[in-house]
């Protein structure tokens, strides 16, 4: 029995894009009506259009490069923003994960996947940029000085961010912080 690979791509259960220097080449349905886009609208088009601002793009792409160097793939939790539609413009949280094609030139082409969170993780605050790349990494356990170190900035400006979402999420501590942006 020959499989179509072609027809497993497009109906796949979650997001899927192929790029090309940080552009989408191509995508499957799920991918457009996760960001509420066609597939026309989507192809060609800079991931940027799916970001919450160009500059998240551009340190995103700064911060996974490295890593897509070293181990040729690389997974996280992002809030990601709808493209058009009815939710034009709406933030959610995504997981996303993709394979450089080649590790030498981690942005050249690749693959990756996207998993709309907002049923279980809905945005329920408004957050900076900065706020957002914080919260994620706080979801995945990391220590004020290893968030420093992979945004390149102090511990203490970290610090500073973590007490804003505390406020924003009226949070005692860090653990009770973190639980209600994993459950929304």
């Amino acid at each position: 029995m020959d499989i179509d690979y072609r027809l497993g791509f497009d109906l796949a259960p979650i997001g899927l894009a192929l790029s090309r220097n940080r552009s989408i080449m191509d995508c499957n349905q799920r991918l457009c009506e996760m960001f509420g886009a066609t597939h026309d609208q989507l192809v060609g088009q800079s991931f940027q259009v799916l970001y919450p601002s160009a500059d998240e793009f551009e340190r995103t792409g700064a911060r996974i490069a490295p890593i897509l160097n070293r181990s040729g793939s690389y997974a996280d939790d992002r809030i990601m923003r709808r493209f058009d539609g009815r939710l034009k413009g709406e933030a959610f949280w995504c997981h996303v994960s993709g394979r450089a094609l080649n590790r030498d030139r981690p942005h050249e082409a690749g693959i990756w996947s996207f998993e709309d969170l907002s049923a279980q993780r809905p945005v329920t605050a408004d957050l900076t940029a900065r706020e957002r790349e914080v919260a994620a990494y706080l979801m995945q356990g990391l220590t004020s000085k290893q968030i420093g170190k992979t945004l390149d900035i102090s511990h203490r400006t970290v610090e500073i961010y973590r007490a804003r979402l505390m406020r924003k999420y009226k949070s005692s501590t860090t653990g009770d912080l973190v639980h209600k942006l994993m459950s929304g």
